[in-house]
């Protein structure tokens, strides 16, 4: 029996990984440069350290984008750093700009197979059925949209890897006490969600509040702090973030006289050097028209095209999907999310929490958990409304994790509550055969679908479109 179970687990992972490499390769070597969102801007800075082997200055001419005035390296660029400093070795064997775009681009490929592998560990430790941790895995995985942020030039693609591995270092620690190997993989993640997209810092936050819930703990009606190995772990993790991240705002406080986020130095160059009609103070937004957010809402495809490109549209917001891939996501998340919502976890018999035995520690994480949701909602919100940027789902993609987790969630205690107990009893027969062979066929169904929703996807909607449109931007 268990060598049965061992040989289905291998056979699951080579479909896991086998499909995500095919659809990645695919996409890295079909898609047109500049194609993708702001690919032609951001490849600028990986570009030039490949050429000049030092890292740009935000204001410097030949990174900056013309219209809106500014460069994307006044942001934390580290995905970049790697991108060019690979394209720079790759330099040494060819001059090929098909070879560079590529080697670029495959350094996203590679924080998406990280993921990958941290996805998997993560549905482990979360769900103590196998099957249900594929199922998370392939959800997360092969979102059309999170599968495409591994194929082109931008910092989403670290950060959804980043939020994988503080997600699985945290849940390690939280479960098992902060160890050494935990404790650097959280320093790790932290270190590569800081260097990376600002849209997921509240995955940092939420580390750090949970970091020091984990040492308070109440007994007998008294609280107490382990302050010792609070101190121990936490001095080792903040040293290695620290030293790993501390020099990116240190060289942008010298750079931008103190703006060591770089974000008013930013608008300062945008304010210099962008057109007529797109510099912060001409630049037309709906803050400054004088509308509210909830006319920008609903006059406006905010929501839709937010729900929409969260799921997947490829291209330069150019190429949708099927209709029925759209049906099925929005399906899965919302019946799985209502199920989780609507069955209390004291009706699913011995399923166990998170966090077993520390359930106001759970309770906890899962505030923080709703908070990493729905932050990246906010602040697409806000750039759409004070700052006019197109909404994409790209900015949302920070909330994929967790909202695949209790859609997974919501789906076994669809199985493992008491109402199979109770059609027991009533029947007079073991229906936990039933069920077994029932959640058995919806987890393969589930993943055949979302492994067919990607499939067709790329070869049915991405490749037909630039077949039609060669070379379309």
């Amino acid at each position: 029996m268990k060598r049965r179970k061992q040989e289905k687990s291998l056979v699951a992972a080579v479909c896991y990984f086998g499909l995500y490499l095919l659809i990645t390769i695919s996409l890295l070597v079909r898609q047109p440069f500049g194609s993708p969102p702001d690919e032609n801007n951001r490849y600028l800075i990986p570009a030039y350290i490949a050429e000049h082997g030092t890292l740009p200055n935000g204001y410097d001419p030949e990174i900056r984008i013309d219209s809106y005035g500014f460069s994307y390296a006044f942001q934390p660029i580290l995905p970049y750093i790697i991108q060019g400093y690979a394209m720079r070795l790759a330099g040494i064997f060819t001059d090929s700009q098909d070879v560079m775009l590529y080697t670029a681009r495959s350094v996203n490929l590679l924080f998406g197979l990280v993921m990958a592998v941290f996805v998997m560990l993560l549905g482990q430790k979360w769900f103590s059925d196998r099957r249900l941790a594929w199922l998370f895995s392939f959800l997360v995985t092969f979102l059309p949209q999170a599968i495409f942020m591994h194929t082109y030039v931008n910092t989403d693609s670290c950060c959804l890897l980043s939020i994988a591995i503080i997600l699985y270092a945290l849940t390690c620690g939280l479960r098992e006490g902060f160890r050494l190997s935990s404790s650097l993989l959280l320093a790790a993640g932290i270190i590569l969600c800081a260097l990376s997209y600002y849209n997921a810092y509240g995955y940092i936050l939420s580390s750090i509040l949970l970091f020091v819930a984990f040492y308070m703990r109440r007994e007998k009606g008294k609280a107490s702090f382990d302050g010792r190995s609070f101190l121990k772990w936490g001095s080792l993790i903040a040293a290695v973030v620290l030293v790993g991240i501390g020099w990116w705002f240190i060289r942008s406080a010298v750079l931008y006289d103190g703006d060591f986020l770089g974000l008013k130095a930013r608008e300062d160059c945008a304010a210099l050097y962008a057109v007529p009609g797109w510099s912060p103070e001409t630049r037309v937004t709906w803050q400054n028209r004088g509308y509210s957010v909830w006319e920008m809402l609903r006059e406006t495809t905010f929501l839709e095209l937010s729900r929409m490109s969260f799921i997947g549209i490829f291209g330069a917001m150019s190429i949708p999907l099927s209709p029925w891939i759209y049906r099925f996501y929005r399906a899965l998340f919302f019946g799985g999310v209502l199920l989780c919502v609507l069955i209390p976890r004291r009706k699913c018999g011995k399923l166990t929490g998170l966090l077993p035995g520390r359930k106001g520690l759970e309770v906890f994480f899962h505030a923080n958990l709703i908070f990493c949701m729905w932050m990246p909602l906010f602040l697409s919100i806000q750039y759409s409304y004070t700052t006019d940027y197109q909404p994409q789902g790209r900015y949302l993609l920070p909330a994929l994790l967790p909202l695949a987790y209790y859609t997974v969630r919501g789906m076994e205690k669809g199985f493992y509550n008491d109402v199979w107990e109770r059609l027991s009893r009533r029947f007079g027969k073991d229906l936990s055969l039933v069920r077994n062979r029932l959640l058995s066929a919806v987890v393969l169904c589930l993943c055949l679908l979302a492994a067919g929703c990607i499939l067709w996807a790329v070869f049915g909607s991405v490749y037909p479109y630039y077949a039609q449109n060669p070379g379309a931007l």
